[in-house]
């Protein structure tokens, strides 16, 4: 009995020792709150910024889960410009590739859906880059590569 209880011990502490090890390899540099400064769509043919006047976005990073947050600056009182979009979910990143998993989002249909990206930090700025598969979403005619800058937020 004492011999089934030390392997599932053993067993319990080289689990956890293994999540902490996943955690660790997460670059700590892209750890942080992250105020979105562009968003653009880049098509074959044209760029579009994604950024609307009188809105914010912030992103928060941890080595284990992203949030995110969008809203209008006027709390609502603008009709022409009321929005509000939040949403979250696990990360990853192995060989360079950050992915965010969205296991909560406002816009429901974009649950369940991971989104790759490449990530480059300059100075204070991080800049953000994947193709947007919004062909499988239902949201376009294409895939388009989008590229997000944001500036880190003070502590």
């Amino acid at each position: 009995m004492r011999i089934i209880l030390l392997v599932l011990v053993a067993g319990l502490i080289s689990a956890c020792n293994c999540e902490k090890q996943a955690q660790s390899d997460f670059p700590e540099q892209f750890v942080g709150t992250w105020q979105l400064i562009s968003s653009d769509y880049h098509s074959k043919d044209s760029v579009t910024s994604n950024m609307i006047e009188g809105q914010e976005m912030i992103k928060i990073i941890t080595p284990t889960h992203f949030a995110f947050f969008l809203h209008d600056l006027k709390q609502g009182k603008d009709s022409s410009n009321i929005a509000y979009m939040s949403g979250g979910g696990t990360v990853a990143y192995k060989d360079d590739t950050y992915t965010e998993n969205l296991d909560f989002c406002t816009a429901r249909n974009w649950e369940t859906h991971a989104f790759h990206f490449k990530l480059e930090l300059k100075g204070d700025t991080l800049i953000q880059q994947g193709v947007e598969e919004l062909e499988e979403l239902g949201l376009g005619d294409e895939n388009l590569l989008l590229i997000e800058k944001y500036i880190r937020t003070e502590e």
